[in-house]
């Protein structure tokens, strides 16, 4: 099959709606928004904490952030592989090749990232702002929701960086959930699977997909940033 008929299949599919196609994409959508559900809410409040608390491994819970950021994901989905086997300390929750172990892969990827421009944001945050707070009366529980408020655009685009770490990732996808169509099969690894078979047609469909939630992505982040950047 050459490129160009490739390419019009692949554009055939995306107008009529192919079933299987769009189940994919539904698929990585679903996973992707829940695990950043997950993820979201002890990770800005880690990032938080790490930021205005000083306490004993501080330092060093900031440095295995870091390097969590860099973790290869298929390495995320060897170590939750042996975790979610049958003989494995979590086995018996069964959630190995289910959508549920794939939220729970993609969180892991998530968090370092929601955590860390958390960290970054709330220590970047201008201190007259805490300052102010204090001298008005306010309480720690309302200094911290004004520090919040303060950095929301900066978390918003952290929980949107995370989005683009687990939506486009297939070490951990292939890996925890397994491939199996109709239930765990993601964007990245049907584009692998259709790929290695010579259908090339719906890996350049789902390709086309996953750049243009990628760019929907970006721009939201860059807008975000740029409200932040106004203030």
């Amino acid at each position: 099959m050459s490129l160009s008929q490739a390419l019009f299949d692949a554009l055939r599919l995306l107008w009529e709606g192919d079933p299987t196609l769009w189940g994919i994409v539904h698929v990585s959508l679903r996973v992707c928004f829940l695990a950043l559900l997950l993820a979201t809410p002890p990770a800005v409040m880690l990032g938080f904490a790490l930021a205005n608390f000083q306490f004993p491994g501080r330092r060093m819970l900031i440095v295995l952030i870091q390097t969590l950021l860099a973790l290869p994901t298929v390495v995320v989905g060897l170590i939750l592989y042996f975790l979610l086997t049958r003989n494995g300390p979590l086995g018996n929750y069964e959630l190995l090749f289910t959508q549920g172990g794939m939220v729970l892969g993609q969180a892991v990827l998530a968090f370092p990232i929601l955590a860390a421009m958390t960290l970054s944001a709330v220590q970047g945050a201008d201190a007259r702002v805490v300052e102010t707070a204090r001298m008005l009366g306010a309480g720690r529980l309302r200094i911290a929701c004004t520090l919040m408020l303060e950095v929301r655009f900066a978390v918003m685009a952290a929980m949107i960086t995370g989005f683009g770490r687990v939506i486009s990732e297939i070490g951990c996808a292939m890996m925890v959930g397994g491939n199996i169509a109709g239930v765990t099969r993601n964007i990245t690894t049907a584009i692998a699977l259709e790929t290695s078979k010579g259908e090339f047609a719906q890996g350049i469909a789902l390709g086309i997909v996953l750049v243009s939630i990628a760019l929907v992505a970006n721009f939201g982040m860059a807008a975000l940033q740029g409200r932040g950047g106004q203030k």
